[in-house]
């Protein structure tokens, strides 16, 4: 199933890629975000998880046909150079992609779909999050129901554009949300209007399967 809003090929590799512009064009907003609600280093943290696994990328260019070689190298990246608590839950969203589509040919729906799942099961036993936590459970759990209600043969490209947009609604929530987890949950009402830094990664992530993201404002409420 596809559209012409699309293109029928879909790598990988260019989705990662574009994630790292979009997380590095991010940056100062996402930091000035986190000073608002986090402890201020989620900006730095992404960019430089994304400035890692485009040099893992780089170092493979013949991996870039795997569709799970993109994946891992992201996974590597955020869970072995990443600090703070970002680079974990991030890596370990990668980690399961990589996992979900290893031996593929090309990424499916259904692999997709597979992994995004797993990696929220993983980043809410590990960040012991539920929905409305204000966290970015609360962008990657829609995101994930999106792909999963993709029928079968729904192109990854539309599949992720679907799931794109539903992050950035569950983005756009989190602003809207009390948090009851993290640094921001000291805050009480001051948090309230400020999206959470995190949830505005997992949208950046996917809408970064079409377009690199170079704008938030344009994304934001």
């Amino acid at each position: 199933m596809t559209t012409s809003t699309f293109p029928d090929a879909f790598s990988a590799d260019a989705w990662m890629r574009r994630f790292v512009q979009s997380a590095q064009a991010a940056k100062d907003r996402l930091t000035a975000l986190d000073q608002e609600v986090g402890d201020g280093d989620f900006g730095i943290n992404l960019s430089t998880g994304a400035h890692s696994t485009l040099r893992h990328l780089d170092a493979n260019p013949a991996s870039s046909s795997e569709p799970a070689a993109p994946f891992h190298a992201a996974a590597t990246a955020f869970l072995d150079e990443v600090g703070g608590t970002s680079g974990p839950l991030f890596g370990l969203l990668f980690q399961s992609l990589a996992v979900a589509v290893a031996g593929a040919e090309a990424a499916s729906t259904p692999a997709l779909a597979a992994g995004a799942t797993e990696g929220l099961a993983a980043i809410r036993r590990v960040g012991d999050a539920a929905p409305g936590d204000k966290t970015l459970v609360d962008a990657l759990g829609p995101a994930a129901e999106a792909l999963r209600a993709a029928p079968a043969d729904t192109s990854p490209a539309e599949a992720l554009a679907r799931a794109a947009d539903a992050a950035w609604a569950g983005v756009n929530e989190t602003a809207r949300l009390r948090a009851r987890m993290g640094r921001s949950s000291y805050l009480g009402g001051r948090a309230e209007g400020v999206p959470d830094p995190g949830a505005v990664g997992i949208g950046l992530f996917f809408a970064s399967a079409r377009a690199v993201v170079d704008d938030l404002s344009t994304r934001l409420d």
